[in-house]
């Protein structure tokens, strides 16, 4: 028996929601041909439009729509039903004030038939929408809470999951990225079970998500892979939107890129005939083209014509941003912005009145306008926690710091460049985070990632799915534990210079976007040196290889010439960065420095300029200070006759590991010489401390490795490090078991005062937005850690060995970090550039 055209709506309906277009058009249009009631095909009309708009025909669509609601003897829901479906193909085309009259004219409707059915549920979700396109985000929300009410009345548990992965898009447009990604990871599951299609479609939101969070890499890979779904299926919509929000990631980090794509969508969005969004692409083009071409500007009436098409649409936030784009570069009046506004546009306000300032040439009113903006973020930088979103996130605050540090270099003021230098130091460490509570979960979802890393050895372990699941769930929950402790406080350069000894120096270096300098400051004043960023830029290019050859070949005649090679770009960096401030230091025997994300990558252990000399490098000299102020309380390497806790660990594979810590270990055997009571049976003290804690082999695990570094003052780990450029979290050693990662760090309740990680790339840092860096040793920093010991490129097995069982023989003396570092570097004669991060002394 054939099935009846209410049935074959019905299931027409339910493969349209399950995004199986062919099979629902095909339901449909049976449906059609059986039917002679108005109601019954005006609603199979309505589902057809939706079916239509997805696959590219939104014009025929809405067509269809209005055919529908002009048949006479329409009842009341009828008229609601598609009405609403009218509404949401407004909405889709950008129509957005339309989209809304249409939309609420159908939700008053059912609203009045008394029930509350899915039907209603879906004009609220689809109205929420539109109020939060147009920033109308407290009544978007309470469309949302409403829609889910219904939907948990009902028991339609897809509709749930979109209606709560909406309200983590509303939370997104709010500026609360916590619980945007919470909400949108926790409904992915139920939405990519529907199919690949509603997957990549919750993939579109959360990659807005990412990119507002700074993960630009992860959240392209996203709009990518969803915009290749979108074009298999037809989908011409959805795939111009993912090309759109792709070019809006690629804006900050590759304009021209974003520009390409941008004028990728806008031609698609024009060849669907939708306006309004071709409008939102073309904003986005306008923006790249100014960052590629700054000396080719767009005529201001060509921004101003854009911004008059977004505001007639409704993206009046959008709008505004356009038209303060327009007078960045010019005169004019400055666009009111509401106090309501979201953060990023009004950052971008601040950064616009300080651009226009430099323009004047007023340097100090960019100051006030460039502070005034980084004030702004600060405080909305405070509802984070996590280490790794609070580095990203620096990403909104990077313009205002670049023109603010050129300005502060023009003024040749030393103090306003220090204060713009801790600025820039501090721009994703301004915020003290409150180290999460430990999570078992959390820790189970490691330990399987562990697993996975083991089993995916040899391949790209970061594309497999399951991998990818359990990463996401990781940063959801560490994001969602971790709350902030307020911000943390700068220090000026009166309190540096009085905080100095007559023998420390503090070098600050800067880099503006185009000129590097340094502050060099002393215990009698402050002065600047510029520095020449052309021949630094120079000799950076190529280094890193250089370092890994050399660490690679050894000895013969290919170990010459790549030994000659690389002492000769070394001299050119000493030349470039420390011979023009030793000259401003004369008397510092130590020094403390501070450097952008561009020097984070120098070995400035193996300058000519610093042999022998102690040093540290400080993440600021705000956080040295208030380390060193607390100098004293813990200590891996105190004053003789009081105990001091070691352990070591060794990963597999590593040829000469167990040689190292068994070295390293015997410096800190009890001394018997320490007992006597003659004073000249022993030159100096001796730290008297009980036998050194060594994990090896199968009991090297990472469950011993955390358990040790929480009972002991200083932790020593030999093993092959791994560097997560992406996520720098996940980076980490090998140990017996797998990786202990960034995120087991955070799961050990104290860490050492002093750790040391002998270990290829566990002293790299990833440059994140605003030339922050972010890596191990920033982690085992954030955690608690006083001072950590790395190098941040590879370092032959038997100079670690060698050089690092000297360095012990120093702390073991009681010895700072940075004295026992370069001593040990003296006696044997040994250039490795292993420093020490933090505060060393």
């Amino acid at each position: 028996m054939p099935l009846s055209a209410s049935e074959l709506h019905r299931r027409g309906v339910e493969a349209a929601n399950a995004r199986r277009f062919t099979q629902a058009r095909r339901a449909l249009d049976t449906a059609a041909a059986r039917t002679d009631d108005p109601d019954l095909r005006a609603r199979i009309d309505g589902t057809c439009a939706y079916v239509l708009a997805q696959v590219g025909e939104p014009g025929e669509a809405e067509q269809l729509c209005r055919a529908a609601l002009r048949r006479p003897g329409l009842n009341d829901e009828t008229v609601a039903l598609v009405s609403g479906q009218l509404g949401t193909l407004l909405m889709q085309a950008g129509r957005l004030d339309e989209a809304e009259t249409t939309l609420s004219r159908a939700i008053d409707a059912l609203t009045v038939q008394g029930a509350e059915t899915t039907e209603l549920a879906n004009c609220l979700m689809n109205r929420s929408v539109v109020r939060m396109q147009r920033h109308e985000l407290r009544a978007g929300a309470d469309d949302l809470r409403r829609a889910i009410a219904v939907y948990e009345t009902t028991g339609d548990e897809s509709s749930l999951a979109e209606a709560r992965h909406n309200l983590g898009y509303a939370a997104l447009l709010d500026g609360d990225l916590v619980t945007a990604l919470t909400l949108m990871t926790r409904s992915r599951a139920t939405l990519a079970a529907t199919s690949d299609l509603a997957a990549a479609i919750s993939d579109l939101d959360r990659a807005e998500v990412l990119r507002d969070a700074g993960l630009t890499t992860e959240a392209e890979e996203l709009l990518s892979r969803a915009a290749r779904v979108f074009g298999a299926q037809r989908m011409r919509q959805a795939r111009a939107e993912a090309e759109f929000h792709l070019a809006r990631s690629l804006l900050r980090h590759d304009p021209a890129a974003a520009e390409r794509a941008a004028r990728a969508a806008a031609r698609r969005f024009a060849a669907l005939r939708n306006h309004p969004w071709a409008a939102r692409a073309d904003a986005v083009r306008l923006e790249a083209h100014r960052r590629v071409r700054p000396t080719h500007p767009v005529e201001p009436a060509e921004y101003i014509r854009i911004a008059k098409a977004l505001e007639r649409s409704g993206f009046r936030t959008e709008a505004t941003a356009l038209r303060l784009s327009a007078r960045r570069d010019g005169g004019g009046r400055m666009p009111r912005i509401d106090p309501a506004s979201p953060t990023p546009l009004r950052l971008r306000a601040h950064e616009v009145r300080a651009a226009r300032a430099v323009g004047r040439g007023h340097d100090r009113d960019a100051l006030r306008a460039a502070a005034d903006g980084l004030d702004l973020f600060t405080a909305w930088q405070q509802s984070f926690g996590a280490l790794d979103l609070q580095a990203s996130v620096a990403m909104h605050g990077s313009d205002l710091m670049f023109i603010g540090l050129a300005a502060a270099a023009r003024l040749r003021d030393p103090a306003v460049l220090f204060e713009w230098s801790e600025r820039a130091r501090h721009l994703s460490q301004q915020v003290a985070p409150v180290r999460p509570p430990h999570d078992d979960a959390l820790a189970d979802d490691l330990a399987e990632l562990r697993m996975l890393r083991a089993d995916l050895a040899g391949q790209d372990w970061t594309t497999d799915a399951r991998v990818q699941r359990l990463r996401d769930r990781v940063r959801e929950r560490q994001w969602a534990a971790t709350g902030s402790g307020g911000a943390r406080h700068r220090r000026g350069l009166d309190d540096a210079t009085a905080a100095l000894a007559d023998d420390t120096a503090l070098l600050s270096y800067v880099f503006t976007g185009s000129d590097l300098h340094a502050v060099v400051v002393t215990d009698t004043g402050a002065g600047i040196v510029d520095l020449a960023w052309p021949a630094v830029r120079s000799a950076l290019d190529g280094l890193r290889a250089d370092l890994d050859m050399a660490a690679l070949t050894r000895g013969g005649r290919m170990g010459a010439v790549t030994e000659r090679t690389l002492a000769a770009r070394l001299r050119l960096l000493d030349a470039g960065l420390v011979t023009p401030v030793r000259t401003a230091a004369p008397r510092a025997r130590k020094l403390v420095i501070t450097v952008p994300g561009v020097l984070g990558g120098v070995p400035w252990a193996m300058l000519p300029g610093l042999s022998g000399r102690p040093f540290t490098l400080a993440t600021s000299a705000s956080r040295w200070l208030a380390v060193n102020d607390l100098s004293g309380t813990r200590s891996a390497a105190p004053e003789g006759g009081v105990s001091v806790r070691v352990g070591f660990a060794t990963g597999p594979r590593v040829p000469r590991a167990s040689e190292e810590v068994r070295a390293a270990a015997a410096a800190w055997r009890p001394d018997p010489r320490t007992d006597t009571t003659d004073p000249e049976a022993d030159p100096g003290p001796r730290t008297v401390t009980g036998p050194a804690r060594i994990l090896e082999g199968s009991d090297a695990t990472v469950a011993a490795v955390t358990g040790l570094a929480a009972d002991v003052d200083l932790l020593h780990i030999a093993a092959h490090g791994r560097h997560a450029v992406d996520n720098p979290l996940f980076s980490g050693f090998e140990l017996a078991d797998g990786t202990l990662f960034g995120y087991d760090v955070d799961l050990i309740p104290q860490v050492p005062a002093t750790v040391v990680l002998s270990a290829c790339e566990l002293g790299r840092s990833s440059v994140r937005w605003g030339e922050e860096a972010l890596g191990m040793t920033r982690v085992w920093l954030h955690a608690g850690a006083d001072c950590v010991i790395a190098a941040p490129v590879a370092v032959p097995d038997d100079i670690a060995c060698e050089l690092l069982s000297a360095v012990h023989a120093g702390l073991a003396r009681g010895e700072a970090p940075v004295v026992a570092l370069a001593s040990a570097a003296e006696s044997t004669g040994l250039r490795a550039p292993f420093h020490c991060h933090g505060n060393g002394f």
